[in-house]
């Protein structure tokens, strides 16, 4: 996600081009694999009790949801780049596409909405589980945001969301390596 916001900046025209197609490579490639980020974060709040499992899944939901959404706009975003000559011809296309019943709330405003719903649901679910820090849901909550005001903040959105995430998937890895261990010894 951050390359994408980065590629971005570096193309102002946003227009059809290889700027345009390397970041929505990245996009799309980012977008994947926050299906996993989902899973694993899923796996972290389980063990909340049966409440605790219902909204840990319905948040998961609503991210992978969000995430097939966004998915399927980055795809777009490729195709009529690669169809387009200029930035008119992507106008032209995307208003195609976007005229289409369902096409623009699903793929372009609603859908990718889930995205940050799920993700700030479940990242929130864990620091009152008190399965992690109270400061990652307001990192979650501040990447939305920034990134909501301006895609060209996209970048720092990026970050605020590694900061929040990437210990949370060290702590999962533990955890898992630890729950191993109690299997493979517990016996002995």
């Amino acid at each position: 996600m951050v390359v994408y916001g980065l590629v971005r900046l570096a193309d102002p025209d946003h227009g059809p081009g290889l700027a345009w197609t390397v970041g929505h490579v990245f996009l799309a490639a980012g977008v994947v694999l926050f299906g996993a980020v989902f899973l694993g974060l899923l796996r972290l709040a389980v063990p909340g009790g049966p409440v605790g499992r219902v909204g840990a899944g319905v948040a998961t939901g609503l991210g992978l949801a969000g995430a097939a959404a966004a998915f399927a706009q980055a795809v777009i975003d490729l195709m009529v780049g690669l169809q387009s000559a200029d930035r008119a011809g992507m106008d032209r296309l995307f208003e195609e596409v976007q005229s289409r019943p369902g096409v623009e709330p699903a793929v372009y405003s609603v859908g990718p909405v889930l995205f940050y719903v799920g993700l700030l649901w479940i990242v929130t679910q864990l620091a009152v589980q008190r399965r992690t820090g109270v400061w990652r849901p307001v990192a979650v909550l501040l990447g939305t945001a920034v990134m909501a005001v301006s895609l060209d903040l996209i970048p720092l959105g990026a970050l605020l969301f590694c900061a929040a995430l990437a210990p949370l998937g060290r702590d999962l890895a533990a955890r898992e390596c630890a729950a191993r261990a109690d299997v493979a010894y517990g016996g002995a």
